[in-house]
């Protein structure tokens, strides 16, 4: 896949189209081998997506086999992203810090396993209501001081909810949210946001495109939506996509992150994979050649927002 790459914000920062997220490699969901998870890692490398997001949330077993997988990769050949202030304890109980102490903590924590000196990206990690004034009085701060002082080159939000972004984004200066599963083929409750955020040269990293696996596999049994079981009403909806997709000889994979693309606020996918074999099919989606007759008959179908821009 050519490398096509694009700024994050108003920074000097550029990211390519699509970039790793790094959940699935330590047993998140699946039971993934060390091996498997290091073969994914450098397969996304080698192959253009050179942007890797984490997470301490996600876990030591993660941060240890990525720290493996880049262990002698060059660092400035890809952009490191990662989230702070949501960890676990050692006796796996969750952790909710999002003061200055907070921030440096999980910060430390990633460096410390990844074996890496930096991180390009540094995300506010999907703080609760309660702890929002806390994350915009001491954890934003903190990192808009190392984004000023050079350590990191770009702030964001990392989300499951695009609600709270829109408060971020009128109350400091971040240059990127990473907003997961809540704009795609399924959903576009986000797009007024996603627009505003375009306007405020935020760019936006969309992740969970295949809304945990739905729009990848199809309305298949057992298929996950949202990280639960998929309810009826979004079955028959991916059996219309599908239909459609039939019609035009479209893979649906293929829509799913082709459509999220679309929108100028986005500027990476970032997409969770267990397997290179996973990730150079979201690379051969990318490249699929869509007919523009597939994308009139969607939006005539009502299936997606009358609004929503199409590739």
């Amino acid at each position: 896949m050519t490398q096509n790459f694009a700024p994050v914000g108003k920074t000097a920062l550029q990211v390519p189209i699509l970039g790793l997220g790094t959940a699935p490699l330590g047993n998140y969901w699946s039971d993934v081998s060390e091996q498997q998870a290091v073969d994914a890692i450098h397969y996304t490398l080698e192959n253009g997506a050179a942007f890797i997001d984490t997470a301490p949330w996600y876990g030591q077993l993660v941060a240890e086999r990525l720290g493996i997988a880049l262990a002698g990769v060059p660092r400035d050949s890809y952009v490191l992203a990662s989230k702070t202030c949501l960890m676990h304890s050692p006796d796996g109980q969750p952790i909710e810090d999002f003061t200055r102490e907070g921030v440096l903590r999980s910060i430390e924590w990633s460096i410390e396993r990844l074996k890496i000196d930096r991180f390009d990206i540094l995300h506010i990690h999907a703080p609760s209501k309660e702890h929002y004034r806390t994350a915009i009085e001491q954890a934003y701060p903190l990192l808009a001081e190392l984004r000023d002082q050079g350590v990191i080159k770009a702030v964001g939000v990392g989300e499951n909810y695009w609600e709270p972004l829109v408060e971020f984004a009128r109350d400091a200066h971040f240059d990127c949210f990473l907003l997961a599963g809540r704009y795609t083929l399924l959903e576009q409750g986000a797009l007024n946001a996603m627009n505003q955020f375009h306007a405020q040269n935020i760019s936006i990293f969309g992740a969970g495109v295949y809304n945990t696996g739905i729009l990848a596999k199809g309305a298949v049994d057992g298929v996950w939506y949202q990280y639960a079981a998929a309810p009826s009403e979004i079955i028959d909806k991916v059996r219309r996509l599908e239909a459609l997709c039939q019609k035009h000889g479209v893979p649906l994979n293929a829509a799913a992150v082709q459509f999220v693309k679309a929108h100028p606020a986005v500027t990476s996918l970032v997409i969770g994979a267990e397997s290179k074999e996973q990730i150079a099919s979201t690379i051969a989606a990318l490249n699929t050649v869509i007919p523009a007759a597939f994308w009139s008959d969607l939006r005539a179908s009502g299936l997606i927002d009358a609004n929503a821009p199409m590739p």
